[in-house]
This record gives structure tokens, sequence and C-alpha cells, in this order.
């Protein structure tokens, strides 16, 4: 293709790159819409179906698990688990999606619930709802996946740790002096000195249920291993009458329908007072459910809508804090449990949503016989599942800067606080990327030291001008030139005007300027002309370009020139362009 050509066809393929950008209502258009448009038809129902069981009868037990921990009642991880479940399949971005309580959520909601009540944890959910609105209107998604691996996988772990602990009390049956602590080393303290109040049968139930889980997934992957461990482990408690805390002995039960909907109670002071926990459910969230999204991506190999997820993540929670429910998330193990059963779209998430009410509305006396110990040991395994062993120490070996991300944000998450685990992992992570780009940027001269072999141009003449130049320096920067590389390539720019009249600078292998670099260029450019040393710029692109001349990089400074070639044809007087 000659040059004539490539012109012709570079604005075609610009034209059509404008014209191919997707407008509003593509972007926030449900999946489910999507699927709908392919055609859905009775075999892809029945795949839904089977999947939709498979995921609720997984959830079942996990949701009530993860509200027992976060310290309020069974039923609110089923609420959230129904209504916010349906919306976030019903409304997102991604088509195997399945959203309900995560285990995430434990320690916040927690802290949230113990400081400002389950009223206050509702308000906080619908504040969340809100901002996750914003985030996703606003097309926020895409910079959200920005947050560096170490400190997805330290915060993970670290999440892990902490939600164990916070099980050690159930596992064993102890019975603490006082209300148990909150941070890690006093509760561990407190579980220390109420050793001595173990109880035999709540620990054999609990060990009943971690093995029969971990045996069914060695065994019989495909049965659902949770739900039948749990059953079993109530099955025991009953038959043999064991002294062991259950669910209708601590909450009196679960009801059997969903609460009508309404609103928190709303108050300034209140929502100043939730605020903070609003914005860390809002950016845990965002991060655990388009973490969940990827992942479905990996498995299958489709592509999912940040922002119209994230959306689809708003509504859900401002609809479960109306029906009583909490913080509501993309679950990255029931995403993939639906993705392995076979689901073909978001039908299967809303079919997940409706077998669990169906069971609730069904099935509601029998948790009241589910043992505290059982859904102890679910979590339990869970936090086994989270704590990704294998990335863990494949990031300590890595490098020091990896390691030193993902041990900040791990041990600050468990001796601190969620939110400062993820702002210094991400601080400590983008200093280190930062760090790396100023390392991968080169400033060298133009003349290499063995020159390449090229075939002669019969239709060419000889140029004067190419031969060695004892008045002219050329010197090529390559890699993005920003802040973080400022100091270095100045320093190089500072000396090469020595003893020169003419001095060139490429800048076609720079894809990126910043206002620092361009503000070193001037720098430059000023110092040259003090010295009388002619300065062009070469090879710019033109955004590179316009940052140059906007920071006053500009006649008579500099001159531009589209290569070196150009560059030369100017100082020998055949050219100037500007």
């Amino acid at each position: 293709m000659d040059q004539t050509q490539r012109a012709v066809h570079q604005p075609a393929q610009k034209s059509a790159q404008k014209s191919a950008k997707p407008t509003f209502s593509e972007l926030f258009t449900p999946k489910l819409v999507t699927v709908w448009r392919e055609g859905y038809h009775l075999p892809q129902f029945k795949a839904d179906f089977m999947s939709g069981l498979t995921v609720a009868i997984v959830a079942l037990p996990l949701s009530m698990a993860i509200a027992i921990a976060s310290g309020v009642t069974p039923e609110r991880g089923l609420f959230t688990a129904i209504v916010g479940g349906f919306i976030v399949s019903a409304l997102g971005g991604s088509r195997f999606q399945i959203g309900g309580p995560a285990g995430a959520f434990i320690v916040l909601v927690a802290a949230t619930v113990q400081r400002q009540g389950v009223d206050g944890l509702l308000l906080a959910t619908l504040m969340s709802g809100v901002f996750l609105l914003a985030i996703g209107y606003l097309r926020l998604g895409t910079y959200i996946k920005f947050i560096p691996y170490p400190v997805t996988v330290g915060f993970t772990a670290g999440i892990a740790i902490i939600i164990f602990s916070g099980q050690i009390v159930e596992l064993f049956g102890l019975k603490l002096a006082g209300p148990e602590p909150g941070p890690l080393l006093p509760k561990l303290m407190a579980i220390g000195a109420a050793a001595g109040t173990i109880n035999i049968s709540a620990t054999l139930v609990a060990v009943l249920t971690i093995v029969t889980i971990v045996a069914l997934k060695r065994w019989r992957p495909g049965w659902p291993g949770m739900l039948i461990a749990v059953g079993l482990a109530s099955l025991v408690v009953a038959l043999l009458t064991l002294p062991a805390e259950t669910i209708g002995t601590r909450y009196g039960g679960i009801p059997r329908s969903l609460p009508f909907p309404a609103l928190p109670a709303l108050s300034l002071d209140k929502a100043i007072a939730v605020l903070p926990d609003a914005v860390a459910f809002a950016l845990l969230g965002a991060i655990e459910s388009l973490l969940s999204a990827v992942v479905a991506d990996g498995m299958t190999g489709r592509r999912h809508r940040s922002n119209c997820e994230l959306v689809a993540q708003g509504f859900a929670n401002i609809a479960s804090a109306l029906f009583g429910g909490m913080c509501a998330t993309g679950t990255i193990a029931r995403t993939a449990t639906n993705v392995r059963a076979g689901a073909h779209g978001p039908v299967s998430g809303m079919l997940h949503s409706l077998f669990l009410l169906v069971f609730m509305l069904v099935a509601a006396p029998l948790a009241s016989y589910i043992p505290l110990a059982a859904l102890a040991g679910v979590l339990a395994v869970v936090c086994w599942n989270m704590f990704e062993k294998q990335a863990f120490a494949t990031l300590l070996r890595a490098s020091r800067g990896d390691a030193l991300v993902l041990m900040a944000t791990f041990l600050i998450v468990v001796f601190r606080d969620l939110t400062e685990g993820i702002v210094v992992g991400f601080a400590l992570g983008s200093v280190l990327f930062i760090d790396r780009m100023a390392k991968s940027i080169a400033v060298e001269a133009d003349l290499p030291l063995v020159q390449e072999d090229v075939a002669d141009s019969s239709g060419r003449a000889y140029d004067a001008s190419e031969a060695s130049d004892v008045d002219t320096v050329v010197y090529r920067i390559s890699g993005a030139f920003f802040f973080g590389a400022a100091s270095t390539v100045g320093t190089v720019l500072d000396r090469i005007a020595d003893q020169r009249k003419n001095f060139i600078l490429d800048c076609s292998a720079v894809p990126f300027f910043d206002s620092t670099a361009a503000n070193v260029i001037e720098g430059a450019a000023h110092k040259a002309k003090r010295a009388g040393v002619r300065f062009i710029i070469s090879g710019a692109a033109p955004p590179i370009r316009r940052m140059l001349i906007n920071h006053g990089v500009k006649r008579p400074l500099v001159t531009y020139a589209a290569s070196i070639r150009d560059a030369r044809a100017q100082l020998n007087g055949k050219r100037e362009t500007e």
C-alpha cells in the first residue's frame, strides 16, 4: 500500500471507529435483552432452569451463613439473594453473574451493624446503591478494573482470615465473657480466654460439615455439597438431640414470605453518620462484582459491560434495602457454579432467585433445625477457597514490588481496616507502576553501533545531508514520557546541546506525553535558544504536538518536522515546516 492509499485508508478507519462507538442505549442495554434478541427457546430455558436450580441449592445455606456472620438474622441473607440477585441478573451487563450477599462484605456489614444498627445498615445499603448508579452512569466502571492484581489477592486473603476468625466461636460453641471484639488480636485473646467453654457437640457438627463438603467435592463434585452437609448436620443434631445451638434456638426460625418494601429510617444526621459505610459498600461492591464478571468472561469467552453491570448493582442494592436485605453484589463462587452448570444467560440467575423464594416459602420451618456450627463450617470452607494460596505464593516470589503491595494490603486489611488496605495497596501499586514505566523510557543518540543493510534505491539521488554532521546531534526518545520519567529525560536534555549548533529531538516512538514532559521540553528549548542552538522536534504525533504547543513549545523556540530526514532538510534550507 503506497502513501496515498494509506492516507486515504487511515481516515476511513478513523471514521469507521467513530461511527462504531456505542451509544448510551447500547452500553446500558441489559444482557437479558441481548440474549432475547439472539433467540431464546425451550432448550436454552432448560439449561437455565437446571443451572438456576443448582445455584439456588448452593446459595440457600450460604446466604444464611453470610447473614449470621454479618451480625443480622439469617432471613436478611435470603432477602438479599432473592431481591438483589433477581435484579442483578435482569438488568446486569453480564450473562452469567449471580448476585447476592458476599463473604467479602461480612466485616463491613458487621461493623456497620455494631455502630449504626440494622436501620443504619439498610440506609447505608440504599445509599451505596445510589453511588453505584452514579458510578455506572458516569462510566467510571472502566477505571475500577485498574485495581492491581496483588491488591485484589491480598485483600481477598485478608478478608478470608477475618471471616474465619469470626467463625471460631461458632465452630467450637464457645461462650465469651462479653461481646465478641471486632479487631483480630483482641478477638483472638477473648477466644483464648473462653477456650474452657468449648462445646464438643458443636465442634463435632462443624467437623462433620467440613468433612462432608470436602469429601463430596472430591468424589462427587456434581452434588450440592454444602446443602447436603448442612442437611446431614441438622439431621444428626435433631435425631441425637445434641446440645448445639440452631437457627431456631437463637433466632426463632425464618419467615415464610418476603416483607413489604419500606424505606429505612431517613434523616440527615443518620445519612452523614453512615456515609463512610455507604462509600465502602459501593467501592467494594463495584470491585467484587466486576471481578466476578471478569472471571465469568474468562470461563466462557464472553465480554461483560462494566458500567451496565454497576447500574444493575445499584438498583439491586436499593431494592435489597427496601425489602430489608443487606448489600448485594456479584459473587464469584456462585457465578462460577452457574457457568459450570451450563447456564445460557441471565434467566438462570433470575430463576436462582425464584427458587430461593420457593425454598423459603416451603421449607422455612425446617431452617429452624440448622445448627449454627454447620453454617460456620460452610463459611470455614468458603474462607479456605477465598484465600488464593497459589496466587499468594506466586506473587511473593514474583518481585519485591509485587510482594510489598501484596503484604501491605493483606496486613492492613487483617489488622487495620478494609478500606485502608485497598487505598494503601492501590497507592503502592501505582507508585510501583510509575517506577517501572519511568525505567522503560530511553533517550539514545541516533547513531547505531552497526548500520543495517539496506537496498539501493535507483530513483533516489545521494543526499549529502545524511552524512555525519558534527554540528548536529539527533536524539530519540522511546517510551511513555510522563512525570515519572521527567527527571531522567531532563538530565539528558540538559547536556545534549553542548558544543552543537543544531539539535533534533525525535519523538516518533513516544506514545504519550503529559504536562510535566511538555514542561521539560519547554525548559530544554529555552536553554537551547539561550545557547544559540536550533531546536527541531521530529515525528511528534498530532496529540503530542498540540500538548507541546499549548505549553509554549513553538516558534521561535522550536520548529517541527515530520521525520528526521525532514528535519535535516530544514537545516539545509530545503524545506521548513511548522
